[in-house]
């Protein structure tokens, strides 16, 4: 005689589970065979490491958090990063990105936060930009920072080559580093790539110069510790 399954709630085999007797056998009309256990489901990866948030009592107001955050992100930072990072929720993220944009402009300040693409990001004021381009040419900001560095590396090495490439090879954007570069006059514009249309950068003349060299030729041989063309192309396309 079989139960009546109405009895109690399905277990995981698919029969009442609260009306069977606890010694040994099966359930009637399976044939004696016994369902096998289910194999644990596989452990989920880790995601991003995020460290552990400063005790409460340390905590700065959150408009300061999120200016922070703004003064240090190469990238446009999108709200979800915010609130993830920061322990804030969204909306208020969102309204504390709207104060900033707001205050900068009211105040005359000389950057500006702006909604680009997928996230915010400071910029320097378009009435200030003249100025900047003045201390930047003038030879104020004569060392060249390590980012700019491995980018002029990259291009002397790999030249010509486009700007997808250099962010392939340093795994960041490298737009900001190619503008540096190209107001120092140490990279110029060489055309564009016939497949992607994409422009291709080259090192100048004057870099060459700075250098002390008349001619690539006699950069050190240091082009095999850069990924080679095929290298570069399996990065971009991962």
């Amino acid at each position: 005689m079989t139960p009546d399954s109405t009895n109690g709630p399905v277990g995981a085999d698919g029969f009442a589970g609260t009306d069977w007797p606890t010694g040994t056998g099966a359930p009637a009309g399976t044939n004696g065979a016994v369902p096998a256990p289910r194999s644990p489901a596989p452990p989920r990866s880790p995601g991003p490491r995020v460290p552990p948030a400063p005790p409460a009592g340390e905590r700065p107001s959150d408009i300061a958090l999120v200016e922070a955050v703004l003064t240090v992100a190469e990238n446009p930072v999108g709200v979800a990063e915010f609130a993830t990072a920061l322990d804030i929720p969204a909306r208020r993220v969102e309204a504390l990105l709207a104060e900033l944009a707001a205050q900068y402009e009211r105040d005359g300040r000389g950057f500006r936060l702006r909604h680009v693409g997928r996230g915010w990001r400071l910029y320097t004021a378009d009435e200030c930009a003249p100025w900047v381009e003045r201390f930047v040419l003038a030879g104020q900001s004569a060392r060249l920072s390590q980012a700019a560095l491995e980018t002029l590396a990259i291009v002397a090495y790999q030249q010509p080559v486009s700007r997808g490439r250099i962010s392939a090879v340093r795994g960041v954007s490298a737009d900001g580093v190619i503008r540096t570069l190209t107001a120092r006059n140490l990279v110029e514009e060489c055309g564009h790539d016939h497949e992607s249309g994409a422009i291709l950068y080259r090192t100048t003349d004057y870099f060459l110069e700075r250098m002390g060299l008349r001619d690539l030729d006699e950069l050190p041989p240091l082009a095999p510790l850069l990924p080679g063309v095929d290298d570069v192309d399996d990065i971009v396309a991962s």
